[in-house]
């Protein structure tokens, strides 16, 4: 009679993990495998993932651009009053 340190659950768990780093595996060769056959199709998705990347980030520094221009502008028009007759003192020790 042999002790079964394990149950058999574990052993499944083990078994699909095992079928799906196989399974990762293989996909990662068959990818690499297309890359080697078609390189000018790969390059021209990369350029094109590239260059949404790209223009994406371009339209959101403008816009941040924009939104600090407008904080700007409303902080300039602001009136004064309250500052008149206010004078800053520094004394020094």
């Amino acid at each position: 009679m042999s002790f079964q340190l394990y149950s058999n659950v574990i052993s499944q768990a083990s078994r699909r993990l095992a079928g799906g780093i196989f399974t990762t595996g293989l996909m990662l060769i068959g990818f690499g495998l297309l890359i080697y056959v078609y390189p000018k199709f790969f390059a021209t998705l990369a350029a094109i993932v590239f260059f949404a990347a790209g223009l994406g980030t371009c339209i959101t520094a403008l816009k941040i651009f924009a939104a600090q221009h407008r904080i700007n502008k409303e902080i300039n028009n602001e009136s004064d009053e309250y500052r008149k007759n206010v004078r800053i003192r520094i004394e020094e020790h």
